[in-house]
C-alpha cells in the first residue's frame, strides 16, 4: 500500500536503501526534513537513504503532504472524512496516517480538517511471538485474565495485542474473541493476523462496539486498543459486569503515570484488570519492562 501513497522518488529511496520491515514511522512536515523512525532511533531521509545530516535531508512540501492524503483516501477525501475528523486515516493493511492542520468546528463539533501541514505515517508490523515471554502470566489455568497493556506512543502496544490474540488461536484456546478495532490498526488485512476465533468490529466508538458486540456476538474476550476517555472505561466496566474478559491498552510510560490518570481511578479501585503489562522503547519497540497484578506488585522479573 505504501507505494500507492508515497511520492515515487521517496518510495524508491526507501525500497532500495531501507528495509520496510524495520520502519516504524515516516514523518512529513511542510518545509521541514522528512524524518524516519527505525526502532527507537530517528534519522533524516536523504537521496542516498538514512542520514544524520540536515543538509542532505529531503524536505517535504505542503503539496506533497496533501497529495499523499488524497492518495490514501483513494481519491475521495469525503469518503474518509469521519476518520479525518478524528485526526487520522487508516488504509488497507492497517497503515495509519496521523494528520495535523486546521480543525473546522461547527456547533461545537468537529466538521473536518483542512490546510494539512503534517503527516505521520505509522507502519504496523506483525511480530510473531512478541507476547510469548509473558503469555502464561496472563492466564490462570484455562482462564484469560483481564489485562491492560501500557506503553508510551509507538512502543508496541498494538503489536502486542495482535500477537496475543493470534497466540490464543495457535494454542487452541477456542474463546470467542471480539476485536474492537476503533482505528483500524489491529487487523493487518491478513487472514492469519487475528487467528481463527476472532470477530471484528471496526471504526466504532468503544461504547457502541462493546454494547453491540456483547449483544450480538456473545464474546468471552474483548480486545481493544488505546483506552483513554471516561466513556471508554465505562464501556470496560459494563463488559466486565457482563462476565467478559478485557484485553486492552493505554498510553502510560509507567505505573505511576497510569495512577495519575483520573479516568482510570474507578477501574483501578475496582481491580477490573488483574494484570498490567508495561512496555517501553528502551531496547526498541515492545521491550517488556514488567508484569504487575491488580495491586501493582510485580508478578515476576523478566
Amino acid at each position: 500500500m505504501l507505494e500507492k501513497i508515497l511520492p515515487s522518488n521517496i518510495y524508491t529511496i526507501l525500497s532500495e536503501r531501507v528495509s520496510f520491515n524495520s520502519l516504524n514511522e515516516l514523518r512529513f512536515r511542510a518545509d521541514k526534513p522528512i524524518v524516519v523512525a527505525v526502532g527507537a532511533k530517528r534519522y533524516f531521509l536523504g537521496e542516498k537513504g538514512l542520514t544524520g545530516s540536515l543538509k542532505d535531508a529531503i524536505k517535504a512540501s505542503k503539496v506533497m503532504i496533501e497529495d499523499m492524503i488524497f492518495r490514501a483516501s483513494e481519491c475521495s477525501i469525503y469518503s474518509v472524512n469521519e476518520q479525518i475528523k478524528k485526526g487520522f486515516i487508516v488504509t488497507k493493511g492497517g497503515i495509519r496516517l496521523g494528520l495535523a492542520g486546521d480543525m473546522i468546528e461547527e456547533a461545537g463539533k468537529i466538521k473536518t480538517m483542512t490546510n494539512f501541514s503534517s503527516l505521520n505515517i505509522r507502519l504496523p508490523h506483525q511480530i510473531k511471538n512478541c507476547s510469548l515471554p509473558v503469555f502464561d502470566m496472563l492466564l490462570s489455568g484455562d482462564h484469560v485474565l483481564s489485562t491492560l497493556v501500557l506503553s508510551p506512543p509507538g512502543a508496541g502496544k498494538t503489536t502486542f495485542l495482535r500477537d496475543f490474540v493470534c497466540q490464543l488461536s495457535e494454542r487452541n484456546y477456542a474463546f470467542n474473541v471480539l476485536v474492537l478495532d476503533e482505528r483500524g490498526e489491529l487487523d493487518l488485512g491478513e487472514s492469519s493476523a487475528l487467528g481463527n476465533f476472532a470477530d471484528k468490529i471496526s471504526f466504532a466508538r468503544k461504547k457502541v462496539g462493546f454494547e453491540n458486540g456483547i449483544r450480538s456476538l456473545s464474546p468471552n474476550i474483548i480486545v481493544t486498543d488505546e483506552l483513554g476517555q471516561e466513556e471508554d472505561l465505562d464501556a470496560v466496566r459494563y463488559a466486565v459486569n457482563c462476565g467478559v474478559t478485557i484485553i486492552a491498552s493505554a498510553h502510560a510510560d509507567s505505573i505511576e503515570t497510569l495512577l495519575k490518570k483520573p479516568a482510570f481511578k474507578e477501574v483501578i479501585d475496582e481491580k477490573v484488570f488483574s494484570r498490567y503489562v508495561l512496555l517501553s522503547l528502551r531496547n526498541g519497540p515492545g521491550t517488556i519492562e514488567g508484569v504487575y497484578n491488580e495491586n501493582f506488585s510485580r508478578v515476576t522479573k523478566l
